[in-house]
């Protein structure tokens, strides 16, 4: 099959990458991912996950809340001390003492979070002064601690833009390495989420900002590219999307977006992807949806017979990149949609040779026993009903 790609691809803002034309995808699935109610990953999945985060080719994994207490401190302790090349974050509060366990488990890098918007401080009962009270110290304190220091603005989508400035700026004023601006609930759009990202970048330019989105609304993932094409250097996502409510951005669907939509790799090798999905769908128990984008079963499944007569000449016909690679390969499903010339390739492959009239008489009694069926046939039906065709139609 021809691998030929038309130049489609969409073009990107001058600002890709925060300036510096680099997108950095860092993995959260073992600290926001674990989040999501109910999963939990034992010390031997989690090291399992970081392997293969470590063969997609991820730079950089939040490992995990040391604050959660001793037994996430050991864990966190032992991945920090396996030997992996990507970086290791740690997720803290604004609170000397989430900074003190981040500490102790040896990553080199923190996150610590303060909540910028109203609705969530007045929850907390504190306000915006209280915020601008707390940055300096905390930064201190954690700057004696750790190499890489990103301070991270919760619900800064529905912070007042006036204050996520001054919050921003501070915390630049006090020598922060990356500042994570995170749509909490969801509730940011590409264009909004666009608009957000030109506007700090260009307020801060050279920055690295980073965008962290939730899927309450089904647009994480578009979000994610949205803010990385309007100036955000990274952006974090979880394997699968995992995470609490309706999840986060998916990892893997950010970087083949970026890949095929707008010709930017991230490093993350796509053709190994599948594996470390499978994985993380297991230890989870949340179980991949079949039309899941990049992962799902059906994403390279076909039964119509218009697209698999084309899919036969060229898989980009119909599909947006070759299954290969996404670490796939291409399905033709034989059912009530299926036409003469899938039969019959699907026979070739069994070395079962018909006649042009047999086909054509196949070919209805497949659509016939699919509708009656109410799915596609496997190949063992298939082969019967051609050991049912009349001689007499030779």
């Amino acid at each position: 099959m021809s691998n030929d790609k038309s130049s489609n691809t969409a073009s990107f803002s001058p600002s890709f990458g925060g300036g510096r034309g680099e997108a950095i995808l860092i993995d959260s699935t073992l600290r926001d991912g674990e989040q999501a109610p109910g999963v939990v990953f034992t010390l031997e999945e989690k090291l399992r996950i970081a392997a293969l985060l470590e063969d997609c080719g991820v730079k950089e994994v939040e490992v995990g809340t040391p604050a959660m207490g001793d037994d996430e401190v050991r864990v966190i302790r032992e991945i920090v001390q396996a030997g992996f090349r990507f970086d290791k974050l740690c997720w803290a509060r604004a609170k000397e003492s989430d900074i003190e366990e981040s500490a102790k488990t040896g990553a080199n890098r923190i996150n610590i979070s303060f909540s910028v918007s109203d609705i969530q401080l007045s929850a907390m009962g504190r306000n915006t002064g209280w915020v601008m009270k707390q940055i300096r110290p905390m930064i201190a304190f954690a700057r004696q601690r750790f190499d890489f220091l990103a301070i991270g603005a919760q619900d800064a989508s529905r912070a007042n833009r006036d204050f996520l400035d001054e919050f921003i700026a501070t915390c630049l004023a006090e020598g922060v390495h990356r500042i994570r601006l995170a749509d909490t609930v969801g509730i940011l759009n590409p264009f909004s989420t666009a608009q957000l990202f030109s506007t700090v970048c260009e307020k801060f330019p050279f920055v690295d900002f980073e965008f962290h989105g939730h899927n309450d609304l089904g647009m994480a993932t578009a979000n994610s590219v949205a803010a990385l094409l309007s100036g955000a250097q990274s952006v974090s996502a979880t394997i699968n999307g995992l995470g609490e409510r309706a999840g986060n951005a998916c990892l893997e669907e950010v970087a083949a977006a970026l890949k095929i939509s707008s010709g930017i790799d991230t490093g993350i090798h796509l053709t190994n992807i599948q594996e470390i999905c499978r994985f993380v769908a297991q230890a989870s128990s949340k179980p991949i949806p079949p039309s899941k984008p990049i992962v799902g079963e059906m994403v390279c499944r076909h039964e119509s017979g218009i697209h698999c007569n084309s899919l036969l000449k060229n898989e980009l016909t119909y599909q947006p990149f070759l299954s290969s690679e996404i670490g796939k390969s291409t399905e033709m499903v034989i059912g009530r949609h299926s036409g003469g010339n899938t039969i019959r390739h699907f026979l070739d492959k069994q070395q079962i040779k018909i006649s042009d009239r047999q086909n054509e008489l196949l070919t209805e009694q497949v659509k016939a026993l699919s509708l009656g069926r109410k799915r596609g046939l496997r190949l063992e039906e298939l082969i019967a009903l051609v050991n049912n065709l009349s001689i007499a139609e030779l």
